[in-house]
């Protein structure tokens, strides 16, 4: 192992931002390596040394490591929990010694995610910070992905309504590149008022009775957009107002203090828990049917099984509340034409239900 330390770590929308960011002030005398973007290039190699009946965001994440290693880094950064996605690292990190690489593996499950445990990784990797410096750059990592989602979610929703044709992702891209110079709470508050005021000041021609479309689902296919084929890009050319609740502010923030609540608030679709993000899908889809949402999408990786285990309770929560579901299950064969002519079948049906309802 050389002595400078090379960081690296899967892609997961546009977090990989956030984790850059926090890695380079931890890691102050170390490089940070983001994996190149996606492509079908990190599929192929994902699935070509994967296990067939694996889902495909392992596929994407062993890609993502492939990619970093072959670009010089030596340790890599993996999370776990919730299903299978529990054991991603070990078997992960097995089929890649298996090729001959050489790296360090750290493995952070929800139960290491506390300021001693952390700091005893870091100061194990070569950080010079105090516990009380990781832990300001934790927590600044925190408040930026929060600030991450608020900004994506108003977005998501506006986006298919803008004027000016690109407006929208020309200033995102220029938000997620101030957020990468961002050193301290400050900058983030003055970067997030700012940038927040800007896409406010964007125009927009957004009817009233515009479509509305929930996604739910398995949180991997959701959040990285290139595993769905860029499912919300697609609905936004319609003039779609797009909503997601599956974020990583929901999922490591908000989940786990609600948890209890939002099983009582699937009411009788639901008893137990589906694992996952499986009961989290069955209460926003019935949530957002009850708010007047024209239709939903359902978005899970290929065997996905806490995710199989909700379908039959969303097809119930389809016939009560009348909201037509469209469901989609991703792997390395998906056809991305198919997913478009769904997405096609669906946008028409969806607008001939409000042309008859109006």
């Amino acid at each position: 192992m050389s002595q400078t330390r090379v960081f690296s770590f899967p892609h997961v929308g546009n977090y990989c931002v956030v984790i850059e960011n926090m890695l380079r002030h931890i890691f102050k005398n170390h490089k940070i390596l983001v994996p190149p973007a996606i492509t079908k290039k990190t599929l192929e190699l994902g699935s070509k040394y994967s296990p067939d009946f694996v889902c495909v965001p392992f596929k994407y994440n062993l890609g993502n490591f492939i990619e970093a290693l072959e670009a010089g880094a030596n340790v890599l950064l993996q999370s776990g929990g919730g299903c299978r996605y529990g054991y991603y690292a070990e078997i992960q990190e097995q089929i890649l010694r298996d090729l001959g690489y050489e790296f360090d593996f750290i493995r952070l499950f929800a139960k290491d995610m506390n300021a001693r445990t952390l700091y005893r990784t870091a100061k194990r990797y070569g950080t010079n910070l105090s516990i009380l410096g990781v832990a300001y750059y934790v927590l600044l990592a925190t408040q930026m992905v929060r600030k991450l989602d608020l900004i994506e979610a108003y977005i998501r929703e506006n986006i298919g309504f803008e004027v000016v044709p690109g407006s929208f992702e020309r200033l995102h891209k220029a938000f997620l590149q101030s957020l990468k110079d961002v050193d301290n709470f400050r900058q983030l508050n003055v970067v997030y008022r700012d940038y927040l005021r800007k896409f406010k000041d964007l125009k927009v021609d957004k009817p009233q009775d515009c479509l509305k479309v929930g996604l739910v689902g398995e949180l991997y296919t959701l959040m990285e957009p290139f595993s769905n084929y860029f499912i919300e890009r697609e609905l936004a050319k319609n003039r779609i107002q797009v909503s997601r609740y599956i974020t990583a502010t929901f999922l490591l923030f908000d989940k786990p203090k609600l948890r209890p609540k939002i099983l009582a608030a699937a009411g009788k679709y639901l008893k137990y828990h589906l694992g996952a993000d499986g009961t989290d899908s069955v209460e926003r889809s019935m949530a957002l049917a009850e708010r007047g949402y024209d239709g939903l999408i359902h978005i899970k990786p290929f065997g996905c099984i806490p995710e199989i285990n909700a379908m039959p309770v969303l097809q119930n929560i389809s016939r009560d509340y009348k909201i037509p579901i469209l469901y989609f299950s991703f792997d390395s064969q998906t056809s991305e034409l198919g997913v478009k002519t769904r997405l096609e079948a669906f946008y028409d049906m969806l607008m001939m239900r409000k042309e008859v309802s109006t």
